[in-house]
């Protein structure tokens, strides 16, 4: 792996919540930016109107984004979440998705309330930012 993540002792440990507080990119690594994934099937449908299916099949679509680089979910270093309607049963969800992934050693997030997305049937959405 290409990136070093720190959660240092003076922050409350973040993992529980699927993010860590820093990472730390080497000069010359190359980056991959993943544009905004919502829970869409392979023809831009949204897949449920459930929200924790959304969020699983934004973050499978993140990985087939990155799998197109030969890169995986251990080689992100940063996502950017949007959630319409937040709240604490949704954020444990996307911390659920993100644990499940990258377990003790989550990238850093930042989560994002908003009001609405670019359909009105898209619940979440999320960026990514990897490293190789």
């Amino acid at each position: 792996m290409s990136h070093t993540i720190v959660n240092p002792a003076d922050l409350h440990n973040p993992v529980p919540f699927g993010y860590s507080h820093t990472a730390q990119v080497p000069g010359g690594a190359e980056l991959v930016f993943v544009a905004g994934q919502y829970g869409s099937d392979a023809e831009g449908n949204v897949v449920s109107a459930e929200f924790a299916d959304q969020v699983h099949q934004a973050f499978a679509n993140v990985e087939a984004a990155l799998a197109a680089h030969d890169l995986d979910f251990s080689h992100v270093v940063q996502l950017r979440t949007y959630v319409v309607g937040i709240d604490f049963e949704k954020l444990g969800v996307i911390g659920q998705a993100v644990g499940g992934r990258r377990g003790a050693t989550p990238p850093t997030q930042t989560v994002i309330g908003i009001a609405g997305l670019a359909m009105p049937d898209i619940l979440f959405e999320v960026e990514a930012v990897a490293c190789r």
